[in-house]
């Protein structure tokens, strides 16, 4: 009797990149609405990542770099989520453009698939905001926690364009490293410590996540509109934290991912593992 061996150590890239490609075409061959809801699914677990982190990085007392490192290592949660209960997240979905450059997902789809689950994160991280702010967790802490919610959203709509635009590709590099290296796992085990050091890097870096920043600077604004002595008390300069500073903010970090995630990851690993020159292809 002939015995099946599993295999139990990960994929190798050559292999990675072709399960990339797959999972790309799986993706934008899904019905609109289940497309919507994971988009809103995954914009909530990112977002219930960044309560965690925020939570986290009000603690005080510690050495900044170790303080960073423990609110990289909490928002870990939020991709966690995402890869493990599946759900759509907008960054990680820059790998599909790999199917896409093998000519099996069209442009069409490709921009219909990034539009739906941006829409979608969009909702799932706002909603999440919302009902954090009418919990008043935010004043957690004798209200260090929103204090903390609220530097940090004062912090991203302070970023200048370019700078906003660079942190953006640096994050979504990390973000689509941290994907492209849970396809190549086998296990839960395996996924959870492949998501580990990529997303804590960009959250100890301080890079920005265009999924994360709908939930960061919504609390921010709900608190400073409609909690304003709590937000007075802060003592920070708000006048930028306003639905335009958020738009100010969303538009060069979702390119920056794009860019980032598309150009730096999916684009490389095509190009060495998938491409196939002319040469190659008429014998």
């Amino acid at each position: 009797m002939q015995e099946t061996q599993i295999r139990l150590d990960s994929l190798y890239p050559a292999e990675v990149a072709k399960r990339a490609e797959e999972v790309g075409v799986t993706k934008v061959s899904q019905a609109a609405v289940r497309t919507l809801v994971l988009g809103v699914l995954a914009g909530a677990f990112v977002a219930l990542g960044a309560v965690f982190a925020t939570t986290v990085a009000a603690g005080g007392g510690l050495p900044f770099g170790l303080l960073r490192l423990l609110t990289g290592l909490v928002f870990c949660l939020g991709l966690i989520l995402v890869v493990l209960a599946g759900a759509e997240l907008f960054t990680g979905n820059s790998l599909i453009v790999m199917a896409w450059a093998s000519r099996r997902v069209s442009t069409r789809a490709l921009l219909r698939n990034w539009t739906l689950v941006y829409i979608g994160n969009f909702v799932g991280s706002v909603s999440t905001a919302v009902l954090m702010f009418l919990s008043q967790q935010y004043t957690a802490g004798n209200g260090v926690v929103g204090q903390t919610a609220l530097a940090i959203a004062n912090s991203k709509v302070n970023l200048g364009f370019g700078q906003a635009l660079v942190l953006g590709i640096m994050c979504n590099a990390l973000v689509c490293l941290a994907i492209w290296l849970t396809l190549g796992a086998r296990t839960t085990t395996d996924k959870i410590v492949a998501i580990l050091f990529p997303i804590t890097a960009f959250v100890a870096a301080g890079f920005e996540h265009s999924v994360a920043n709908m939930y960061f600077i919504p609390i921010g604004w709900l608190i400073a509109q409609f909690d304003p002595s709590f937000a007075q008390a802060a003592g920070l300069a708000l006048d930028h934290l306003t639905l335009g500073g958020m738009l100010n903010n969303l538009i060069p970090v979702t390119l920056g991912n794009i860019i980032g995630g598309a150009g730096f990851v999916a684009a490389v690993y095509w190009f060495v593992y998938l491409y196939q020159p002319p040469a190659i292809r008429s014998r």
